[in-house]
Order: C-alpha cells, then sequence, then structure tokens
C-alpha cells in the first residue's frame, strides 16, 4: 500500500492582471464619454448663415453663394457658367459634376425654398424655364445644375431682388475663397 501523499498547496499569490485591466478599460470608457459629451455641447461649429436685415430692401450677387454642377451639358460648362456668374458678383461654392449623378433636362436649382429670394436671383440669370426644388438645407446657398438642354445666361442677368420693406434674410457665411498657406492652421 501506498501512503497518501500531501498535495502541494496552491501558491498564495494574489493576480493582479485582471483587476489593473478592468480599471485601464473603465478610465478609458470614462474618458471618452466625457469627451464626447463635451463635443457635443460646447459645439466650435460655425453658424449655417447670418441672420441679416437687408439694406435698401434688395438681395444682390454679393450676397449669394452659389454651386454649380454639371447634370448632363457638354464638359466644362459648370466652369463655365460658374466664371461668368463670378463675374456679376455672386460667390461662388463650388464646381463639379452633379453630387447625386443626376442627369437634368435643362436647368434646375435646389435652394432652401423654391421660392426663395436668392433662387430667384439666380434663375434671373438663366435663359428658359429652370425647375426650382425645395431641400430646405440650412446654410441658404443654391445649387445651379445645367443639364443637356441648358440654354445658357441671359446677356444681362436680373442685378438684384426686390424684398419687402424691412425684410431679415438669413444669409449664408461667406468666407474668402484664398488658399491657406502650407502649415497654418485653417482653424
Amino acid at each position: 500500500m501506498s501512503a497518501l501523499q500531501p498535495q502541494p498547496r496552491p501558491h498564495s499569490r494574489i493576480h493582479w492582471r485582471t483587476p489593473i485591466t478592468m480599471v485601464v478599460l473603465l478610465s478609458v470608457l470614462v474618458g471618452g464619454a466625457w469627451w464626447g459629451w463635451n463635443s457635443l455641447t460646447k459645439s466650435s461649429a460655425e453658424p449655417n448663415c447670418v441672420e441679416t436685415k437687408m439694406a435698401n430692401d434688395r438681395l444682390t450677387p454679393k450676397q449669394v453663394v452659389v454651386n454649380v454642377y454639371n447634370g448632363g451639358a457638354k464638359a466644362g460648362t459648370a466652369a463655365a457658367v460658374a466664371q461668368i456668374l463670378k463675374k456679376r458678383g455672386f460667390n461662388i461654392g463650388k464646381i463639379a459634376n452633379e453630387p447625386k449623378g443626376d442627369k437634368v433636362a435643362g436647368v434646375a436649382l435646389r435652394g432652401t425654398t423654391a421660392n426663395a429670394p436668392e433662387m430667384n436671383l439666380i434663375a434671373g440669370q438663366v435663359l428658359g424655364k429652370v425647375k426650382a426644388l425645395a431641400d430646405a438645407r440650412p446654410d441658404h446657398t443654391v445649387d445651379l445644375v445645367v443639364g443637356e438642354g441648358y440654354r445658357g445666361l441671359r446677356p444681362e442677368g436680373v442685378k438684384s431682388i426686390a424684398l419687402a420693406k424691412e425684410t431679415t434674410l438669413c444669409l449664408p457665411s461667406i468666407r474668402p475663397s484664398q488658399p491657406i498657406p502650407s502649415g497654418q492652421n485653417p482653424g
């Protein structure tokens, strides 16, 4: 017969790896929640538009930002239209192909509302009928989409739009179009 041999006692050392990992993960979670809350409540975003009382009760091209998109017209048409609109005093935002890839039969305008003064001012630059679409955008810019049936701009476009007395409009905040020198922070 063999005698029972005593079993070795387990080491009585404490395993610290798990509690330390949990504390580190918990502090990362709390730090992320704090950063997220601060980012949400203290937003540094600029306003989309600025409430402006209209001088002389008129809206002029220098107060309007227009994006010009090619929606099926000949290549380079959007850039040519943008260049003419810039000479007429409009602020040009983007010049590109139609972002959604939609093809337009003639000319389409997209803006805050279909009857917004800025939409009417740009419609007064274009020959022919313009399809106005409202998309409730908060920045009050206007998208001009030139399509296959684009006939051109009027030789003399509308210079301004008359507004009711004491009208206040939300105008897009216009940023200078100068490039940021390398190595400088844009904010």
